[in-house]
């Protein structure tokens, strides 16, 4: 495998922080040469200064250093306490105060950070199971991520069995569909929780994100951990934009977060809600 020295490494580093916000330790230098060994092959560079200078050049090829450097774990109801909270205290609320007249039964959720879907559609399991038969909620459920290759493996819901096993065994009975024939030892999605999720391609450090209305709930789970403490805070900032008043905001257990935006009230370690009466930027996302 071929050596890359400080010079390119540092000059990596700098356009994936620009680009991506991901800052690269010193560390990481052996991940990122075992991961761009495959892309200096399919391209025929010669050095890394060389894919490097391509990759400035051409929108595509950055894209899939991108992918490359992109890191995608993730599986279905990780961190359960979050699945918990919700199912205990914020649907019921939900359903209590759409009874009341006090809110809509239209649901939105975002995924920031989405990876290859799973927690997406957890999310879309647990919503169906809890508000899916109870007086007419309908559900928008959007997924979010800088890798156009996750985004293409979670539109196309498919996974190995062996991620059945994070699964409730009444989920999969109910949502998921067993592979046969040439799709044996995988499962998909099924319909019914595929047509309540979208996926689009969304860069958190930009100034301005390609999204309309507000959120009931956005999850941003170990996401920021692999931002510096600046960038960290204007993602906060910009995903609070969208947070509809009384919305929650979750981060993951390993987030390690100093502060939140300053309208957000913490209400677990890592769960953040907008006071539902809350004004300011949401209000004008709404009426754009």
């Amino acid at each position: 495998m071929m050596a890359i020295s400080d010079a390119e490494f540092a000059s990596f580093r700098a356009l994936v922080l620009q680009e991506t916000g991901i800052h690269l330790s010193p560390a990481k230098k052996a991940l990122l040469v075992a991961r761009l060994a495959g892309r200096l092959r399919a391209t025929g560079s010669p050095s890394y200064r060389a894919y490097l200078g391509l990759a400035m050049q051409e929108p595509e090829e950055l894209l899939r250093l991108i992918d490359c450097i992109t890191t995608n774990e993730t599986r279905f109801f990780r961190e359960p306490k979050h699945f918990d909270f919700l199912a205990r205290e914020v649907f019921p609320a939900w359903k209590q105060g759409a009874s009341a007249g006090r809110r809509s039964r239209r649901i939105r959720a975002w995924s920031a950070g989405c990876s290859t879907g799973q927690e997406l559609y957890s999310l879309a399991m647990a919503l169906l199971d809890h508000l899916g038969d109870d007086g007419g909620f309908s559900f928008e459920l959007l997924g979010t991520d800088i890798s156009t290759r996750v985004l293409d493996r979670a539109a196309h819901a498919i996974w190995p069995i062996e991620a059945a096993a994070d699964i409730p065994e009444r989920y999969l009975k109910a949502f998921m569909l067993k592979g046969k024939g040439a799709q044996e030892g995988k499962m998909r999605a099924g319909s019914e929780i595929r047509q309540i999720v979208r996926f689009q391609r969304l860069n958190l450090i930009e100034e301005r994100y390609a999204l309309t209305g507000r959120f009931d709930l956005i999850f941003c789970r170990n996401v920021l951990i692999y931002f510096q403490n600046d960038t960290k805070q204007r993602v906060i900032e910009r995903l609070t934009r969208y947070l509809a008043p009384g919305g929650y905001l979750l981060f993951g257990h390993a987030e390690g977060l100093c502060s939140a935006a300053s309208q957000l009230v913490r209400v677990l370690p890592t769960v953040y809600r907008l006071p539902p009466d809350a004004e300011g930027e949401g209000r004008r996302l709404e009426a754009r």
